[in-house]
């Protein structure tokens, strides 16, 4: 059986995605106008008896406690490491052989790391499957799970959405998942990036190049100009409407653990920042945590779906766990097919370093090989194999 890892968003097709959609609605149970995540007897025994081992070296408190409910909910069990300070880091263990350890250990591992590409790395070190819970500024494709899963609920559809991302693009991974998703999915993707937070330049090069998505003025959206910095839309795409109705903004926090300075002139989204016609109807999530980038004067509101969203973050876990778990049973050996996880790219053995400086091959040399990789339908371009960092033409 090949071992499955989720290490970025785009290891999951449009059609598993909607497969994991559906597996979460069955962990749905509706209580009056209330739905809650519930554990299922008929699954629950499919994972009787697995461990899962939540590794985080950052904070976390929806993405740990979450995954560790979704666990007890399936059957299974978890054990946790929450902080460096209290692991074998401390006394300068790698990542590498501390994944080779917890493998014995668990199951199932979820990991959090401060480095970008920590994930990838892990997934070749260990023998039991892989989560990605947060590698540095790079991804965060179970949270973008919870997101789309959110639209999918609230709205009902994903393509064609006008959805706005406001913040600090460049040090949210939250956000870079979410736009490769919603580019897969075919929506419309407005940045309005505080200032100098704009997309980072390798998730721009890949909207561009890989899902086939062209950067459009803000002046199509004379309205909001001053406020959204660009528009990335499938280049078979309609010109916007004009006014243009924005259907979701979604909203990042200040990542002032990866910034040395403070967040100038950053956005706080009130009804001041929402008066324009476009926002009337606008569905308002964040990822969380907050700070003072949203007033919370919104929170009553139905169009502030952010905590729902966060509660998503159980059922849809549940769905990941239950299907990586059992992977190699028939009826899920149908929804992740072969290869379904697996990377695309061919890797090539390279002795040149990856220009990104929080990348972890600039911290753990000794475990990290073949550290640049060429795109499939760009072989000219490489990227770095664990972070995906700056593509580099040759």
């Amino acid at each position: 059986m090949t071992l499955r890892h989720i290490i970025s968003i785009n290891d999951l097709s449009r059609e598993e995605v909607e497969a994991l959609f559906g597996l979460a609605d069955r962990y749905l149970e509706t209580l009056g106008d209330r739905q809650i995540p519930y554990r299922i007897a008929a699954s629950a025994s499919e994972c009787s008896g697995a461990v899962m081992a939540t590794l985080f070296y950052e904070p976390s408190t929806r993405t740990r406690l979450s995954f560790e409910s979704a666990m007890l909910r399936v059957g299974g069990s978890a054990i946790s490491s929450a902080s460096p300070a209290t692991s074998s880091a401390v006394k300068g263990e790698t990542l590498a052989d501390t994944i080779r350890i917890v493998s014995g250990y668990a199951d199932l591992i979820v990991l959090r790391h401060p480095r970008d590409g920590a994930a990838r790395l892990a997934a070749q070190y260990t023998s039991v499957p892989v989560i990605n819970g947060g590698d540095g500024a790079r991804e965060h494709p179970t949270q973008t799970l919870c997101d789309l899963y959110t639209l999918k609920r609230e709205l009902h559809r994903l393509e064609g959405l006008n959805v706005a991302v406001l913040g600090d693009l460049q040090g949210g991974r939250t956000v870079h998942s979410l736009v490769y998703a919603l580019a897969r999915f075919g929506a419309n993707i407005l940045t309005m990036p505080a200032p100098g937070m704009e997309l980072p330049a390798h998730v721009a090069s890949r909207l561009r190049e890989e899902f086939r998505y062209t950067m459009r003025s803000a002046a199509a959206l004379p309205e909001l100009s001053q406020l959204v910095s660009g528009i990335y839309a499938p280049r078979t795409a309609k010109p916007f409407a004009s006014p243009a109705k924005i259907d979701v903004l979604y909203i990042t926090r200040f990542q002032k653990e990866r910034w040395k300075g403070g967040g100038v002139n950053y956005p706080r989204v009130n009804a001041e920042f929402l008066k324009a016609p476009a926002f009337a109807d606008t569905l308002l999530m964040h990822p969380l945590p907050r700070t003072d980038e949203l007033d919370p004067g919104f929170d009553v509101q139905d169009r502030a779906v952010y905590f729902r969203q966060a509660s998503y973050g159980v059922p849809i876990r549940m769905a990941i766990i239950t299907l990586l778990l059992n992977s190699g049973r028939k009826h899920s050996a149908q929804l992740l097919e072969d290869g379904l996880l697996q990377s695309q790219r061919a890797e090539l053995d390279s002795g040149r370093m990856c220009s990104n400086e929080n990348c972890i091959t600039r911290f753990e040399e000794s475990s990290t090989f073949g550290s640049l990789h060429a795109a499939g339908d760009a072989p000219h371009r490489l990227h770095c194999a664990y972070c995906d960092y700056k593509l580099i033409g040759i």
